[in-house]
């Protein structure tokens, strides 16, 4: 039996899911090693039984078993190497080559502050420092070359970085390289003729788009991160090969995989690699439930990222900041927030409690994870709760105690001084501090969501809350009434459905070009014909007949600084893509979109088109998942759970109990394998016919 697999490595565990033709399903969970991320893959792969080379040492898994028979015949692979290197500012040693002029545009950037009314808080510092900014002699404007390039001027910076210790990354940013890439090419070839074993990246192969900003600031991320990504994923791969598995391909942060020489190349195109397959995992398996419009609430060990799906795909928006940096690549339009399982909650100056953004991460994690960990955190409070069980297991390594729970919540209480007695410690103060904890994390939350609904000109009330993640099913009710929405989903597999995402993503490659002119002028099927011609070349020979192909165009009207992407044509293969691009069709899909997004439109405004942009993609695979039948061994139970200022008796229903068709009537709670669901009062849960729980407010 041939089995795709997908890995997903997060800050606390590493999930993972394989998948076959018939919808069955294998889930392992083991604790992330954050030393070296692929001890915890290769851990999880082990404990799903689909390695077969010799034993390594690494955590335990916990989860469900693979048939010996099974061969892995895909691997993708989500990752967070390059999301924790920039966010740790642990990339490579980075130099940049400019136009002379231009060396701190990468500094200056826009005129936008982080804090509009805070006048102490400054921009996060450059990935390059000033000493490492070069310039060359040359100048090409947007009709062409305006001061030809001084052949000294690149050898002499060549002969100058030659002489950097521990130089690993040049990053190659010209003005108008991305209509005019000569100079900027010469300069690239140039250096890696001269610096060998470092990496050099020239914007127009990254980003040939205007914005001399982000493109510069997006490039310089890149070199920043590719030797960083590129070292673990060939480790990586040297791993699999020896336990018998197929090299992985990576997860995009556009939601599609690519092999891993791509992902290797280019590491800015990855800074989202995993949120963005629960994103993908969410819109599949809430398709199959008939849910097509809704927001996705991975809520994980380290964070909480949520994203809106609109008729069953992704959003995808190029206008994403990571660390205080744009980065201007397609990326799945999700919105994070430090509100994980792991996320610390203290006290500020002010006595106010705060939760995150710092994590305790995998190691020593919550203290409730009896590792050495003595802060509270979100985990912590749920245990204290109820909505967790003492001595619950996770990831198979990990015992839960509500008594090192108590200890931190205890100290939290005391500091926040929430004793109704007037006197500090005692049950009461733990308890009331971990209901503070939730309700913080609760409204941050809520507030990212609302920035991907409200802000995005959606209505949240009209879409259903996909939950997923460890955490994600004790929170959803919550967030859904603040929200006002009526529908919560959360699928079989919600605790590792991000590795559901890789193990079922498309293979995707994404072709921009620059254009400048009004609508009625440019000529679009030529503009597209000349990125066809390019995918026709990347393309793999077997995967022509399943090959798809979407055409978008960046348009604006006349005088506005942004534009919005618009579906030109979609759903052809490569020959004869953009024979049928309709510019009418085009102004009237940019009219609905910008009614849509900010309420008004201009029919008899002229529109520009800025650049043309072509997504092909090879579907993968889409099983239909089917709910498994209830076990008649699974005991259901009780617990005390604190809920809206009182403690409950409430069911505790084994997932594994439920079967097609079986409800329960909150409040309860549904323990899942890898997840755990609080069904609030005045709502009913009910598996559907492909085993996700359908949450309904009564």
């Amino acid at each position: 039996m041939a089995v795709w697999l997908g890995v997903d490595v997060g800050g606390t565990f590493t999930d993972l899911v394989a998948v076959d033709d018939d919808g069955q399903l294998v889930f392992a969970k083991v604790p992330s090693v954050p030393a070296d991320p692929s001890v915890g893959v290769l851990a999880a792969v082990r404990g799903a039984g689909l390695a077969t080379g010799p034993a390594s040492t690494g955590p335990e898994s916990a989860g469900s078993g693979a048939p010996e028979s099974a061969t892995v015949e895909r691997f993708a692979h989500g990752t967070t190497v390059a999301t924790n290197a920039l966010l740790e500012r642990r990339g490579a040693r980075t130099a940049l080559v400019t136009t002379r002029g231009f060396a701190d545009i990468i500094e200056i950037g826009r005129q936008n502050r982080p804090a509009l009314y805070d006048l102490t808080r400054d921009r996060p510092p450059a990935l390059v420092p000033r000493e490492l900014r070069y310039t060359v002699v040359e100048r090409t404007g947007p009709d062409g070359v305006i001061i030809t390039l001084d052949e000294d001027s690149p050898r002499d910076v060549a002969a100058a970085l030659a002489t950097v210790d521990n130089l690993q990354a040049v990053a190659v940013c010209l003005l108008f390289s991305f209509i005019h890439p000569e100079h900027e090419r010469q300069v690239a070839d140039l250096l890696r003729s001269s610096l060998p074993g470092v990496t050099v990246v020239a914007s127009h192969e990254v980003l040939p788009q205007f914005r001399e900003y982000e493109r510069f600031a997006t490039t310089v991320a890149d070199a920043y991160l590719t030797p960083t990504l590129s070292a673990y994923l060939r480790a990586l791969a040297r791993r699999c090969v020896a336990a018998g598995l197929p090299a992985p391909m990576v997860m995009q942060s556009s939601g599609g995989v690519v092999e891993l020489g791509t992902a290797a190349a280019h590491a800015a195109a990855c800074v989202l690699s995993g949120p963005a397959g629960g994103v993908v995992g969410a819109a599949y398996v809430a398709g199959l439930s008939g849910v097509a419009d809704l927001l996705t609430f991975d809520m994980g060990g380290t964070s909480t990222d949520v994203a809106p799906v609109l008729g069953g795909r992704a959003q995808i928006t190029a206008e994403s900041v990571l660390a205080g940096i744009p980065i201007t690549l397609p990326t799945v339009d999700v919105h994070s927030v430090s509100a994980g399982g792991g996320s610390v909650a203290w006290v500020d100056s002010g006595g106010a409690l705060r939760v995150g953004p710092r994590s305790a991460g995998a190691d020593p994690g919550p203290a409730c994870y009896g590792r050495g960990g003595a802060e509270p955190t979100v985990t912590d409070a749920d245990l204290m709760l109820g909505y967790l069980a003492d001595g619950a297991s996770l990831g198979g390594e990990v015992i839960l105690s509500r008594a090192s729970a108590h200890t931190a919540l205890a100290a939290l209480g005391v500091e926040l001084r929430t004793s109704a007695s007037g006197t500090t410690g005692g049950d009461l103060a733990a308890v009331a501090a971990a209901a503070g904890v939730v309700a913080v994390a609760d409204a941050e939350m809520v507030r990212a969501l609302r920035v991907v609904s409200v802000e995005r000109g959606l209505d949240p009330r009209d879409l259903t809350l996909v939950a997923f993640g460890g955490a994600g099913g004790m929170h959803a009710c919550a967030l859904a009434e603040e929200l006002g929405m009526r529908r919560v989903l959360m699928p079989l597999a919600a605790g590792v459905l991000s590795a559901l995402g890789l193990a079922l993503g498309d293979v995707r490659r994404d072709y921009l070009r620059a254009v400048r002119g009004l609508l009625t002028d440019v000529d679009l099927a030529a503009a597209f014909a000349e990125l066809i011609r390019t995918a026709a070349g990347d393309a793999q020979p077997a995967d022509l007949p399943a090959l798809t192909v979407e055409l978008l165009v960046d348009c604006r009207y006349t005088g506005q600084s942004h534009e919005l992407t618009i579906v030109a044509a979609s759903g052809g293969g490569l020959p004869g893509a953009g024979d049928g691009v309709s510019t009418s069709r085009v102004r009237a899909a940019f009219e609905t979109e910008h009614m849509r997004r900010y309420g008004h439109a201009a029919p008899g405004r002229a529109v520009e088109v800025v650049a043309v942009r072509m997504v092909t993609t090879v579907p993968g695979r889409r099983p239909r998942l089917t709910a498994p039948a209830a076990d008649p061994a699974a005991v259901r139970g009780r617990r005390s759970v604190y809920l809206d200022g009182s403690w409950q008796d409430v069911d505790v229903v084994p997932r594994a109990g439920l079967g097609p068709g079986d409800g329960v009537a909150g409040p309860a709670i549904v323990e899942f394998t890898e997840a755990t669901c609080l069904v609030r009062a005045g709502w009913t849960a009910e598996v559907d016919a492909v085993g996700s729980l359908l949450l309904t407010r009564r």
